[in-house]
């Protein structure tokens, strides 16, 4: 069992002031403040955080569309109106009735020269693209990068299953079971009948634009996956045998095809899964998750206030690595409503590769001037943040998140 302090320590310290002012975070989500009480928090102070980063911590750490989804019948039942996208809040206190995401935003429509933007309630302008518009940061612009686990960390799941929940925090251990089998049986309903699961389990990807590169950017509008004949008799497993192994141009065509489709679902319903799961399914899912926040004492609200926080900076970035399997992680994040906070790029699968490879692909990514923090609750991601030089904050706990959101709020991370 791992231990409740939430901080590994690498190094012995820090000076107390290498945080403040750093990234100041000046759009954080608002919530409710019935949700969680941080008033204990009142004396924490910023040399309290110190020991728990590298004496090096500034130091390079490493070297290193519009879619008519032919699977998707069932139609959207309702409409949300619009608002700012926000990481919504999740608590059954604050949402008694059912959960509210945010909608997804739309697509830009052109719009002939001279017609004036929009101006929404929020003040930004809407409408057609300016040059003076901002733009989001590039991945070299980012300046820390935050590498979260899912399981047991984000989220309550497997734990569940297992009755170590239960055990450890004294709950309904049958109740428990009961909805963690309810939430797996939701998760690959979703991943099956909507992502493709049961075409490319045995060709998993690391990451969603992995086999992009073979994609011919045909239009799929009308494209029957049903009938394309990508799998083969003796079954996929034979033609995903490994890197580079696979049955041919026209079928690796095939595949790209699928994950470019699981791309397009993913952005496109990220924020109205209940459109995408379709009535009766998306009044279980709301029961479910309202359940499930009650019996994890609003584990994954907490999670989602982190979240929001680093979202909120300019220059910072959410990415999740985990060793669920890429299309069950995608259907994860979006029954957990993590679509706002986790663009799907951002998204890597560590089944076939290990931790240590994903956290490289990162690193190599968002380059060596970012700043790299890994939160998790297991050995693996612990391990490979000491190996690499990143600060590794534990989560074994929901008041290790709670710390964490203290933390951001006042600049230490």
């Amino acid at each position: 069992m791992l231990s409740h302090d939430p901080l590994s320590t690498h190094s012995s310290s820090i000076s107390s002031g290498i945080f403040q002012g750093a990234n100041p975070i000046t759009g954080a989500t608002p919530f409710n403040p019935t949700q969680q009480d941080f008033s204990a928090y009142s004396s924490y102070s910023q040399s309290q955080y110190s020991p728990y980063y590298n004496t090096h911590y500034n130091s390079p750490y490493l070297a290193s569309s519009n879619i008519s989804p032919s699977a998707i019948t069932t139609p959207i039942p309702y409409q949300h109106p619009e608002h700012p996208p926000v990481v919504p809040n999740h608590s059954p206190e604050s949402h008694p009735g059912e959960y509210h995401p945010p909608p997804s935003p739309p697509t830009p429509g052109k719009e002939p020269e001279g017609v004036p933007a929009r101006r929404s309630s929020d003040g930004k302008l809407r409408g057609r693209k300016r040059v003076s518009d901002p733009q989001p940061p590039l991945d070299s612009d980012i300046e820390r990068v935050f590498v979260w686990d899912l399981d047991e960390t984000i989220i309550i799941f497997h734990s569940l299953l297992t009755g170590s929940f239960s055990t450890r925090f004294g709950k309904d251990s049958s109740k428990a079971v009961s909805l963690g089998l309810w939430m797996e049986e939701m998760i690959f309903n979703l991943a099956d009948s909507r992502l493709f699961f049961n075409d490319l389990e045995e060709c998993d990807q690391v990451h969603i634009d992995d086999v992009a590169s073979d994609d011919n950017g045909q239009d799929l509008s009308m494209y029957n996956f049903g009938t394309d004949g990508f799998q083969s008799p003796a079954g996929a497993g034979t033609l995903c045998l490994g890197s580079g192994v696979h049955g041919g141009v026209d079928w690796m065509r095939k595949l790209a095809f699928r994950y470019r489709r699981v791309k397009e679902i993913y952005n496109t319903y990220k924020n109205n899964v209940g459109g995408l799961v379709g009535s009766p399914k998306r009044e279980e899912w709301l029961q479910l998750r309202r359940e499930m926040e009650v019996l994890t004492d609003l584990w994954l609200t907490q999670a989602v206030k982190a979240l929001a926080l680093i979202n909120s900076r300019p220059n910072c970035v959410n990415v999740l690595v985990t060793t669920t399997q890429l299309i069950p992680a995608l259907s994860k994040v979006l029954l957990y409503g993590l679509g706002s906070a986790f663009p799907i790029e951002n998204i890597y699968s560590a089944t076939k590769t290990g931790k240590e490879s994903c956290f490289e692909r990162v690193a190599q990514r968002f380059g060596r001037r970012a700043v790299y923090v890994v939160i998790g609750d297991g050995v693996e991601e612990e391990s490979v943040a000491k190996k690499k030089n990143m600060p590794f904050w534990r989560v074994s706990c929901r008041p290790d998140l709670e710390a964490l959101s203290h933390a951001l709020e006042l600049d230490y991370l």
